[in-house]
Order: C-alpha cells, then structure tokens, then sequence
C-alpha cells in the first residue's frame, strides 16, 4: 500500500536534499530582509513594519476607535502570518533558518508543499494567537518566523522518534521512513524521547524569555510565548495535514 508516497518528487531522492519549497520560503524571508535593509529609508522600514508585523494592539477597541493602525482591516487578517516573515536583523533570521531547515525539511518530506505552507501558516497563527492573548494593547511589534519553527519542531516530532521514523534511519537515509504511520498523540507521549524533546524543548525557551528581560544590553524581549503557541499547534494539529493514514492501536504500520 503506497500510502503517502505521492509526497515525493521521486521515491529514491536523497533524503538529505532540502525541499524547494523551504528553498524558496527561506529565500522569501532574506529577499524580504536584502529590501529592508538596503533598499528601504528608515521611515519606508518603518510603515512596512506597521503594516505587516503583529501588533496587539491593532486589535484593541481603543485604537480601533481611533482609526486603528495603517492596513485597515486587511492588516488584521494578513498579520497574523506576514510578521513570520519579517526579521529584526541577520542574526536573527539565520537562528532562525538553522532550526527550520532540520525540521521544516522533515515535514516537507511528509506533508508535501501545500500542506506544509498551509501548516507554516497556520502554526504561525497560533503563535500570533499566543502572543495576543499574553500581551493585549501591546503597541510593539512581534516580527519573526519562531512561532512556525516552533510549529514545524512540533509535527516532525510526532512522527520522527517512532519506529521506522526518520530519526532511525538518518545513517541509511529511506524515503519510506516519512511515511510511517504517526502514532496517536497520547501514545507518541508515552514515548521516551519524545518527552525528553518536550522538556528540553520548554526549558530552553523559559531561558531564552527570561534571559533576554534579565540579560544587560538585550535590545528586544523574545516573544517566548508565541513559541509556545506555535508549538502547541503544531503537536495537537498535525493530524489534519498529515496525508498518511492513522495507525490505530494495535495495527502495524506498512508505508511501502
């Protein structure tokens, strides 16, 4: 049964070769970051971030009495995904870009490109969502694609660490170990390794949030929170992008 297998371009592809479309996505985010730095004047810069970043406070009532903020109603809905793809500097967006090419390459393979960009965006959303809710009437804004990462961290981990997952045969790279059957969530959590992921994973990221409020000469807050809900998204949502069928407990998996 060729279950999931139409999610590669040719079954036999080097599973070490980066999607096209994380490619063209990554590309995407330093074309964006290339304009913003040489190519706009500071108060260009400036409106660009008003437009397109999230800002809580776009959607408070008071400043929606007032005239709210440049992009109408439009911005309301295209923020919750374009400030993933805008970067405070290089640095930023390299961090970035070195946690999503593992991870985002990982549920690529599985999900194809349709579904992955659909996810991207939608843990994206989450992580706006996150945010939201913990800073409400914040006028600064949160620009960054950690949110997404977060989410990508998430899906390739409920299929990843299992057996037969990819996470096993990363010596003798199989195509076929992306279309294994993801557990469900409840039992993934039994899952050693999976946990050991989780704990170090929300470890990390209360560090990073508290360092960056504690640590002499941090220009910005991380928005930890967005991580978070980005995270939470991806790990509870994966199911509805996954196009391999569901293992139901106590049926063996066959992806070939």
């Amino acid at each position: 049964m060729n279950v999931g297998m139409s999610v590669f371009t040719r079954p036999n592809e080097p599973v070490f070769n980066v999607p096209s479309v994380l490619i063209v996505l990554i590309a995407v985010m330093a074309v964006i970051q290339v304009g913003r730095e040489y190519f706009l004047t500071a108060d260009q810069d400036l409106d660009l971030l008003v437009r397109f970043a999230f800002i809580p406070a776009r959607f408070d009532p008071a400043f929606l009495r007032s005239g709210g903020f440049p992009g109408g109603l439009g911005a309301q809905i295209w923020t919750w995904v374009t400030y993933s793809f805008l970067h405070g500097d290089w640095m930023h967006l390299g961090v970035n870009c070195i946690w999503l090419l593992p991870f985002g390459a990982a549920v690529a393979r599985r999900l194809g490109n349709a579904r992955f960009l659909l996810l991207f965006a939608v843990t994206a959303a989450g992580g706006a969502l996150a945010h939201l809710v913990t800073h409400l009437g914040q006028i600064y804004p949160m620009i960054g694609a950690s949110g997404a990462v977060s989410g990508m961290m998430a899906a390739a981990m409920r299929f990843a660490f299992q057996r037969g997952g990819p996470l096993e045969s990363w010596r003798r790279p199989d195509p076929r170990s992306y279309t294994v059957a993801a557990e469900p969530l409840m039992q993934a959590l039994r899952n050693p390794r999976v946990l050991i992921f989780i704990a170090v994973w929300f470890v990390l990221n209360l560090i990073f949030g508290i360092g960056s409020k504690i640590v002499p000469g941090s220009e910005a807050d991380i928005a930890w929170q967005a991580h978070v809900g980005g995270f939470l998204v991806g790990l509870l949502l994966f199911p509805l992008f996954d196009p391999v069928l569901p293992r139901h407990d106590g049926e063996t998996s066959d992806a070939a």
